[in-house]
């Protein structure tokens, strides 16, 4: 199988397939298929009155069904159930507590 490497930006209009390892930098965006492999997971913070917040940013920037954001204020990972302002997070931690957006 023929490889290519880059050294610097890359664009693509078909997307990549198979395995992403190394370091990556910057923002991932749009669908990843294969398997990424990192040292650490950096999530974006928030406390639970942002959360709860509908004008603050965390919900009016870049809000997408499944984003995982660290909530500060409960040491516990909460997850976007849709991208509006408006749509609930989730603890995944136990799968039952939510912050609505008012």
């Amino acid at each position: 199988m023929a490889q290519t490497r880059f050294s610097g930006p890359v664009a693509s209009d078909n997307g990549f397939l198979g395995n992403v390892t190394g370091n990556v930098t910057g923002n991932v965006t749009g669908n990843v298929t294969g398997t990424v492999t990192a040292s650490q997971l950096i999530l974006p913070t928030s406390t639970s009155a942002a959360l709860g917040a509908i004008g603050n940013a965390i919900n009016t920037t870049d809000k997408v069904a499944n984003k995982a954001v660290y909530n500060t204020t409960t040491k516990t990972i909460y997850v976007a159930q849709g991208a509006t302002a408006a749509s609930t997070w989730i603890d995944s931690g136990d799968g039952t507590t939510t912050i609505t957006p008012a």
